[in-house]
């Protein structure tokens, strides 16, 4: 073996670990399991409204706290593909977690807040709590 073939062996080896690596991302792509969660927020003099994409995911499954103007969602998602070709059987099974936190411009009214989950998307509606809006101090 000369110096030649040792380098094109390592040159190899990379291109082998990246595709070995990303092969789990592939799977998760075929069935179709979000890497995070996407969020859309709007808002208005009362209230934040925000449209969160969670596909998958049952109501059940999804965890919406509120803590002052920190919004935090959470939701544990469970796939299951099964493919039959013939005789033979591919059944690929996803069991994980997906999360997303942000903060908004001024505090949450908890207790009037509401959620709703249609077709994978979370929607929120979060009115603004009374006093709580930001103020700019004078400079004495």
């Amino acid at each position: 073996m000369n110096a030649l073939t040792r380098l094109e062996r390592i040159d190899n080896l990379f291109p082998e670990m990246m595709r070995r690596w990303a092969r789990p991302l592939q799977m998760l792509d075929d069935i179709n399991v979000p890497a995070d969660i996407r969020v859309d927020i709007s808002e208005n003099d009362k209230e934040y409204l925000v449209s969160a994409e969670i596909p998958g995911a049952k109501k059940e499954d999804i965890r919406v706290s509120i803590d002052g103007n920190y919004v935090s969602i959470a939701a544990d998602i469970k796939k299951e593909q099964e493919e039959k070709h013939g005789r033979t059987l591919t059944k690929e099974t996803y069991h994980g977690s997906v999360s997303r936190g942000f903060t908004l411009g001024s505090d949450v009214d908890e207790k009037t807040a509401v959620a709703k989950l249609e077709d994978g998307v979370l929607r929120l509606t979060l009115p603004k709590r009374e006093g709580s809006a930001a103020r700019t101090l004078k400079i004495e």
